[in-house]
């Protein structure tokens, strides 16, 4: 609670010094861009008194001016890409980086430009020089003063300080002044994102968005040198790393239920497409939406849903290859390339590749991977584009299911120790391909259709864990062996119509998805007989020269299972004023699978559903800065089981009631979210009393979480970020027959909190030199629904040091520094995997 206190004491202080935010969207109504007497000119006109507020950054010879709250509004888009304008400028680009902004984009031949960003009474200028252009050129004539006494005064600020390398700078512009700035930084950067997609499908606010949710860009990841998505979600409250299955696809917790995963908006169904570890190489930003998402996505638990954004095509040449290197002889070498494949820039992509290759604290463990990841984008038109995005990832490792529990607690015996045979291994391939077609009928009128196809295999191959015996050392093991193949199909479609109905703006959004999934088993076997191994003394050569001998299972063996779903959903975000903001929605799914398994028959198993998942939420902001929402959704899963006396099983119900508060501050490079949340899961199966057969249930089972969370995240000063969170989480079985009454959920801990900083030092000899650290807290977990042991709790401590300069970065980070031991997640008293030790990894990199 001393941490609690300490949070909330620093988002007072901050909230003392805030400063107004402004949301209001301006129209853009014409592009210009035209030679100056010292380079080159862009004027983006606008008809709106409204500031402007411009976030500028650089990398290599690119300088990017993102201008939020804007939308393009021109019928002639041909202008907004020019090639060599004049000497030095290699090229000039305006393009739309979502519903409500814009990015510039302005390259030099052989350096940086010079940008002087200003608002006249026309609009925003962008003034670009080189040192070629202003050598080139006479000076240009001192600008004519007003004409008359009507025309709005320009004065420039007594003084200016120009920003420093590797600062990115906001501009909020005024009519009445011209404000300048030159940016001489080599990479955008920032932790603070502005906009989400994923709470409404649409290009909004997050201050607007009704809801908890929290984005965690690109720069994070790298800072952090994460190359799982474990060590990047840690940062975000309430979620927190539950199982991996021995090291294939892994589930996160999010307010105690599991989290769907899903990859630009499409469902990453852990059993049909996601069966190993996501690959982070083509991650540009990872988004949490807490509580209920049914409305928007259909199936999923209600504690919230996580969507991995990927990299796009870049309009101009960007060049840039990583290698890292680590403890545990890790490597991992990655290329991240993109830009125009033609002259008019019509014709982008973007190629994301990675290798790597580890060896592991786990005894005899060593994994490999391969990824690669290539995207191409075709404007066909100014108001058409598609967009091709492929992905093939490999992986082997062996299953490794961890450590087993001893009483009430886990084993105590090395971190470190196998339980199994480590020679085995698992062998995955998953292949994904994307088609995305945007097309924009009017201003106000736009349709996105995404169709995806999926396919994955899994050779499982392994001796693991099976059960410990009474003696509490001897754990008795088993041999598997088999294949599955998965393939999924999905269409989506998103037509979005903004209009008034009178003083009232409206964002209608309408939606329809089909999906199928299919599966099938084949070359499953088991060993008839296996070996046992002593936990605290093993024997592995008995474990390794143990003759098995596999025997084909009859029962899974050719086992097929498919299902198909069919969704309609409608959304209407609502602005009756511009502080003042609802959003109402609802889906419908028509549900329906089977599980076909010829060598026996009983296991076969048909399930349908049908469910109604709605949302209502309202925001208000009494002043520009702060957000107050409150919102009710709901969640549904479908279920397969047997019920006593028949009939068929319902899905899940989860209902959600949220209220909080979210702040802009620091003139919006700081963010932060404040949330209190009562969860009720419904209709969970249970043992039916009055019926001894096992094999029947009944759904009277209940399971409710509540709590609250704190997430802040952005830039305190130049060159100093931040992203912190707090999370306290309350989850317990509230009726069942099964398990008592009471019982925490497992793998729920109470309290969560994260802290990292890195500050970059901004001029001098030593810019480009940045440290970073960060402090993770877990409290104890249950560790089964029975809460028959638990894993202790524990803080965990990381560091870093980076040095960036021109095109070379190089970054070392330390990762458990004071070599804590602790285990990540837990599944079962046979399943508690161990956290890594203390690790260094070093990370090079060159821009070209």
């Amino acid at each position: 609670m001393h941490l609690v206190s300490c949070v909330g004491l620093a988002g007072i202080a901050v909230a003392i010094v805030a400063q107004p935010v402004r949301a209001d969207v301006v129209k853009v109504t014409s592009v210009e861009i035209q030679p100056t007497a010292s380079g080159t000119e862009i004027v983006l006109k606008t008809t709106s008194n409204e500031s402007l507020q411009v976030f500028t950054s650089s990398f290599g010879k690119t300088f990017v001016a993102n201008v939020v709250n804007t939308q393009l509004q021109i019928s002639d888009r041909n202008n907004l890409r020019q090639i060599n304008p004049v000497k030095g400028i290699a090229a000039v680009t305006v393009s739309e980086t979502g519903a409500n902004s814009l990015r510039v984009v302005v390259t030099g031949e052989t350096e940086l430009p010079k940008v002087r960003v200003r608002q006249s009474e026309n609009g925003l200028v962008l003034s670009a020089t080189t040192s070629t252009t202003a050598a080139t050129q006479p000076p240009a004539a001192p600008a004519a003063p007003p004409a008359s006494e009507t025309q709005p005064q320009v004065t420039t600020p007594q003084s200016e300080v120009p920003p420093t390398e590797g600062e990115v700078q906001q501009l909020t512009t005024q009519r009445d002044e011209e404000s300048e700035i030159v940016v001489t930084g080599e990479r955008e950067t920032g932790y603070r994102v502005p906009n989400s997609t994923t709470a409404t499908k649409t290009d909004t606010p997050i201050r607007d968005v009704p809801g908890n949710i929290q984005v965690i860009p690109r720069e994070v990841i790298e800072d952090q040198g994460a190359v799982r998505i474990n060590d990047v979600l840690r940062n975000v409250s309430g979620v927190n790393f539950s199982t991996d299955a021995g090291g294939r696809s892994p589930t996160y917790n999010v307010r105690g239920f599991e989290a769907i995963q899903f990859k630009n908006g499409l469902r990453e169904d852990r059993q049909f497409n996601t069966r190993t570890y996501p690959e982070t190489a083509n991650i540009e930003q990872i988004e949490v939406l807490k509580g209920p998402a049914s409305v928007l996505f259909g199936q999923a638990q209600p504690g919230g849903i996580i969507n991995f954004t990927t990299k796009r095509p870049l309009p101009e040449p960007f060049y840039q290859i990583d290698f890292t290197a680590g403890s545990y002889d890790f490597y991992r070498p990655t290329l991240n390339f993109s830009g125009p494949l033609n002259s008019d820039g019509t014709l982008a992509y973007r190629l994301n590749a990675a290798y790597e290759h580890a060896e592991s604290f786990r005894d005899f463990v060593s994994t490999e991977r391969y990824f690669i990841a290539p995207v191409v984008s075709w404007r066909i038109s100014p108001n058409t584009s598609l967009t091709f995005e492929g992905e093939y990832l490999r992986d082997r490792r062996p299953i490794d299911r961890g450590l087993v529990a001893v009483g009430d607690e886990v084993a105590d015996i090395p971190l470190s120790r196998f339980l199994g045979d480590p020679s085995y291994e698992q062998e995955m391939d998953e292949f994904r391909t994307y088609l995305y077609l945007d097309h924009r009928f009017s201003e106000n009128l736009s349709l996105r259709t995404a169709l995806r196809y999926t396919s994955s295999k899994e050779i499982y191959n392994s001796v693991e864990a099976n059960e410990l015996e009474a003696d509490d050392r001897t754990l008795l093991l088993a041999r598997y062996f088999g294949g599955q193949y998965y393939e999924t199909y999905t269409l989506q479609n998103d037509l979005t119509w903004k209009f008034n109905t009178g003083a009232i703006a409206h964002t209608l959004l309408f939606g329809v998805e089909l999906a199928r999934q299919t599966g099938r088993y084949f070359e499953d076997a088991t060993a008839a007989e296996s070996p046992s191994i002593d936990i605290f003394d093993p024997d592995y050569e008995s474990v390794f020269d143990f003759p098995f001998s596999l025997e084909p299972d009859p029962a899974y063996n050719g086992g097929k299972l498919s299902s198909d779903t069919i969704a309609f959903y409608l959304q209407d975000q609502i602005a009756f004023t511009d502080n003042l903001k609802l959003v109402l929605g609802g889906r419908f799914d028509s549900f329906d699978s089977e599980e076909r398994y010829p060598g026996d028959p009983t296991l076969n198993v048909d399930t349908e559903a049908s469910e109604f998942s709605p949302r209502v939420g309202i925001v208000y902001q009494p002043i520009q800065p702060i957000s107050l929402y409150a919102n009710y959704s709901r969640a549904f899963i479908p279920q397969t089981g047997r019920l006593t006396g028949g009939g068929a099983v319902e899905p899940e119900i989860g209902e959600q009631y949220e209220v909080g508060v979210k702040g802009e501050f620091l003139d919006g490079r700081l963010a932060s979210t404040l949330a209190f949340y009562d969860i009720t899961k419904s209709n969970v199966l249970t043992d039916d009393a009055n019926n001894p057969d096992p094999d029947f249930s009944i759904q009277v089972g209940e399971q409710q979480s509540k709590g609250f969370e704190f997430d802040v995240s952005g830039e305190i000063l130049p060159g100093w970020n931040v992203i912190a969170s707090y999370a306290y989480t309350d989850a317990e079985i509230s009726a069942d027959n099964t398990y008592a009454v009471g019982n925490r959920l497992n793998n729920v801990p109470f309290n969560t909190a994260s802290l990292w900083t890195k500050y970059t030092i901004q001029s001098g000899s030593l810019a480009g030199l940045g440290f970073g650290a960060g402090i993770f807290y877990v409290d104890s977990r249950a560790g089964d629904l029975d809460n028959s042991f638990t894993v202790p709790d524990f803080t965990r401590v990381d560091a870093a040091i980076y040095y960036e300069r021109d095109n070379f970065k190089a970054a070392l980070n330390f990762k458990n520094l004071f070599d804590v031991e602790y285990f990540e997640g837990v599944q079962s008293r046979t399943q508690a995997i161990p956290g890594a030790p203390f690790t260094v990894q070093g990370t090079v990199s060159w821009q070209f």
